[in-house]
Order: structure tokens, then sequence, then C-alpha cells
């Protein structure tokens, strides 16, 4: 396996810590294992950038209230704002695992940024998680015409983000979105047996044994693996708008995001952080090399927003 970072390594010993006080997920029932999940990532949410406030709210959609949190930098632009849909396979994690990560977008692009959270699979399969992001999507336009809006994710939630946009450039609606930025992406079913040998494995903070879990959580059946709306490797993704892919180099899932890179052509950057794994943004109370990511990553952001 490639070197890790030394600062990433630690948040990964501390990680496998925290797992290693609870009973394993294959021995608790599936509320039982998100609140262990929910748990293990409590001390990394911890700490970061004050709001000036933040909002929750619930908004409606099909498949019931969707819960929405509202995060409000101080002197924050006006002229735009960030959707960031969450990962966790599509089975675990909400707005408060990730509440760290989006303070973080918020204070750095210095503008708002609107956390969702989607209905979880197994129960809400695909495309419930899919259809709430573009409905609030949608919404937020229709109330903030003329401003700008980055569609963000990471793991399942680029592969949201990214599926959105390209729904919403098949609408003739390609101008709702700015730009994307997809952080270590789950883009589609399948994990090479080089990535697994390099990458994955029972230690390894994601594996393909735990991808093929989710993707079964989350799709329907057989015909849904190849439906380019949940398996983007199969999609259509021309003409979309600027897309910044953040890599970790130690990753079963690096490969796809070179692969949606590939697919994107030039309206994508592609950034390879060197020694990072999969999850390393929420490193961020330990790790330098993720702190860089995420002011980069609102240096991209701002560069694409109206004055």
């Amino acid at each position: 396996m490639t070197e890790l970072d030394p600062e990433i390594r630690a948040f990964t010993e501390l990680l496998s810590a925290g797992w290693r006080e609870h009973p394993p997920l294959s021995e608790l029932s599936l509320p039982e294992a998100r609140a262990v999940a929910e748990k293990v990532r409590e001390r990394w949410r911890a700490g970061g950038p004050e709001m000036e406030r933040t909002e929750e709210a619930d908004f409606p959609t099909p498949a019931g209230p969707m819960r929405v949190r509202r995060y409000v930098p101080a002197d924050a632009s006006d002229t735009a704002s960030i959707v960031y849909l969450h990962g966790g396979g599509f089975t675990f994690f909400s707005i408060d695992t990730h509440d760290r990560i989006m303070r973080e977008y918020a204070s750095a692009a210095g503008i708002e940024v609107f956390g969702l959270d989607y209905a979880l699979s197994p129960e809400h399969k695909f495309p419930v998680a899919l259809e709430q992001a573009l409905a609030f999507v949608r919404d937020l336009a229709d109330r903030n015409a003329g401003a700008g809006l980055i569609l963000a994710g990471d793991s399942a939630g680029a592969n949201l983000a990214l599926s959105a946009a390209a729904r919403l450039r098949d609408e003739g609606k390609n101008g709702l979105i700015s730009g994307l930025v997809l952080n270590y992406g789950a883009f589609g079913p399948g994990n090479s047996d080089e990535a697994e040998r390099r990458f994955g494995g029972p230690d390894a903070i994601l594996n393909r044994a735990e991808m093929e879990y989710f993707w079964n959580n989350y799709l329907q059946g057989e015909e849904d693996y190849r439906n380019p709306a949940a398996n983007l490797l199969e999609a259509d993704l021309s003409g979309l708008p600027p897309v910044l892919l953040v890599v970790p180099e130690c990753d079963i899932l690096t490969e796809q995001s070179h692969a949606i890179a590939g697919k994107l052509g030039p309206q994508a950057e592609l950034r390879v952080y060197p020694g990072a794994t999969h999850s390393f943004l929420e490193a961020m109370s330990v790790s330098s090399l993720a702190r860089r990511a995420i002011a980069e990553t609102a240096l991209w952001v701002r560069e694409r927003l109206p004055e």
C-alpha cells in the first residue's frame, strides 16, 4: 500500500480505535449501527470556525420532510451558495457527522452552505435521495435567481451531486450550477482488483466488500447497476459546469475519480493529494493536508462565482 501521510495515518488509527470501542456493525441492527457511526465521527466534527448563524428547517419532499441546515459565516456574500451532500455509502452519516466540513467551506469561501439530510438506504432506495437533492436545488435556484450555486459532496454525496447536475443539464437548466466540487466520489459500482489490493482490505478505511454492501443498499435491482443516473461511469457527462475533483491518492475509489475526469474532459480539474485516504477532509483537526485541501477548494469556488 502507498505510504500514508503521517498525520492522515494518525487520523485513520484514531478512527479505527473509535470503532473498536463498539461492537462490530455486523452484530448490530441498522439503527444501532447508524448510532455507532455517528458516535465514532463525533470528535471529528468538533472545533473549527464559528458561524454568524446556523439555521435548520424541514424541506418538504415526496419521501417526507428533509432536514436542511444553513450555515452563514460572518460577512457572507449574498451572491452565492454551496449545497453540500454528505457521504456515508447512501446508508450512514448525516449533516451532523459532516458539520465541521460544511462550516469550514462556509468560512473559507465566505458564502452560505446548505447541508441536506437526504433519505438513507436501504429504506429509501435510488432515486429517492437524488430526487430530494434536485428538488432542493431547483427551489433554491428559484428563490435566489441570478446567484451562483456550487453543488458539492463527498463519496456517495459526490455521486448525488454529479447525477443532479447531469439531470439539470438534460432539463436545459445547466445555468443553475456554477460548478461542482466532488470529494473522493463513489461514482459507480465495482472496484478493480488492483484498487482493492493497493488501497482496500479489512484494515482500510474503505474496502470493496463495504462498497458492495452500500451499492446493494442503494440500488433496487440489476437494472439500476446500469442506470447512468446511479452509475455515473456509464453516464454522458458532456456539457457540464466546471468540476473540481478532490482525490486522495490512497483510496479504493481513486480510480473512479480518474475515470470521471476523463469523461468530463476539459471541464474537470483533478487534484490528487499524496498520502491522503478516503474521508481525509474530516481530519482537519490533526491534518495540515486536509486543511490545505479545504483552503484550495474554497479558492476554486470563489473564482467561479459572480462578483
